[in-house]
């Protein structure tokens, strides 16, 4: 038990570290393009499946709420928590819609759409990136591996270059996190 949480942890510290090696200014990117969107009165609008969804959930309640400072509320929305609509469009329709409708009833051309798949091949995800695009919505992405079909269709994809799976969600965590951390110190900054 012990290699195995000495090796966790390594190959998890591992993850995270090739992830700012390969694309920390991606990351600064993205955290800029979110102050761009709640500076032009627009939403973040976060979506993924699983363990994912929870992390869209976490990362929403994180801008809405607070991180670690208190500031004022930003405009961040998952959609992963109405039951109604992902059960209604998933039995009406398909599963592969619940976050296009959303997206087609929810998006405006100031929002940003991040979407969260640790394989990139999400076809739910996939198709709600297309979509916005189509809107003319901002995209971006977090996924893992080889990125997958959502590294050649977001605006912005924010990749793990790991091969294992609770590495690349632990990094995505942790992604998150320094999203809202950044995002918080630019606008403290900006007052």
């Amino acid at each position: 038990m012990k290699k195995i949480i000495a090796d966790s942890l390594s190959n998890s510290v591992k993850a995270q570290q090739d992830f700012v090696k390969a694309q920390q200014d991606d990351l600064i990117r993205l955290v800029q393009w979110i102050i761009k969107t709640f500076s032009k009165g627009g939403k973040l609008m976060i979506m993924g499946n699983g363990g994912s969804a929870a992390d869209a959930q976490h990362l929403a309640a994180e801008f809405v709420n607070r991180f670690l400072v208190d500031r004022a509320p930003l405009p961040a929305l998952a959609l992963t928590t109405d039951t109604s609509i992902l059960t209604s469009v998933g039995n009406d329709f398909s599963f592969d819609d619940i976050f296009v409708k959303q997206v087609q009833a929810l998006a405006k051309k100031e929002d940003l759409l991040l979407g969260i798949s640790t394989s990139g091949n999400s076809p739910n995800i996939l198709s709600a990136i297309e979509t916005a695009g189509e809107m003319g919505v901002r995209t971006a992405a977090l996924t893992g591996g080889s990125g997958g079909k959502l590294l050649e269709i977001a605006d912005l994809t924010l990749n793990v270059p790991s091969k294992m799976t609770p590495h690349i969600q632990e990094t995505h965590l942790w992604i998150e996190h320094m999203l809202c951390w950044l995002v918080d110190e630019e606008l403290k900054q900006k007052r």
